[in-house]
């Protein structure tokens, strides 16, 4: 499997692309509408057929504003779109591999991250109070649930693949974060419930990736 990571440095956001080349298959997650030009030429370069666009989350306001920029971004590259909602049977095929979908809402209303091997792609899910787009958690109650339950779960040398990274880290791993993540290590889930009400309205410059 061939894997790429794009960086944007003004914003911090991350996307990825993985593709099977002997299949000559790829999947994008989470790309940048400024990026399609790059990715485009990056898939007929390896000569790739784009299966999917899996998108982890979308923020409102964002979205309000730049919908129709997006939507025609994604209708250039020519993929079906996963996002809100888990797939039926919750497998994306790329060639002879497989990702599984996992519905991980908190950040936003309806995150989804996508597990591939020992690599799991969770968009903000950690971010909790440092994403530039979001200060706070849109669901504190289900964000605890998803991170104690879905993410936490997983062997501990799963990486995580953020899909922000401006002054942290882009990489690291289940054990890293379920023993030293800021908010969710040692924490219970009153205390850490009770932190996320008292969260300031703009974003801190806690970096956690």
């Amino acid at each position: 499997m061939y894997s790429r990571m794009l960086h944007e440095a003004g914003s911090g956001r991350l996307s990825y692309l993985l593709a099977d080349l002997g299949a000559g298959e790829a999947v994008l997650i989470d790309p940048r509408p400024a990026d399609v030009p790059l990715l485009q030429a990056m898939l007929a370069e390896h000569q790739l057929r784009l299966r999917w666009l899996l998108r982890t989350h979308e923020h409102d306001a964002l979205h309000a504003d730049g919908a129709t920029q997006a939507d025609d971004a994604w209708r250039a590259l020519g993929a079906p779109v996963v996002q809100h909602r888990v797939p039926e049977g919750g497998l994306i095929d790329v060639g002879d591999e497989v990702l599984r979908v996992l519905a991980t809402p908190g950040h936003t209303d309806h995150c989804l991250s996508f597990l591939w091997r020992d690599r799991l792609f969770c968009g903000g899910l950690l971010s909790v109070d440092s994403c530039p787009d979001q200060p706070r958690p849109a669901l504190p109650e289900a964000l605890w649930d998803s991170v104690t339950r879905q993410v936490f779960t997983l062997p501990d040398e799963t990486l995580l693949y953020a899909g922000h990274a401006r002054r942290g880290r882009a990489v690291s791993t289940v054990f890293e974060q379920r023993r030293w993540h800021p908010h969710f290590a040692g924490a219970s889930r009153d205390s850490f419930l009770a932190r996320m009400a008292a969260l300031p309205a703009r974003a801190s410059a806690t970096a956690i990736h």
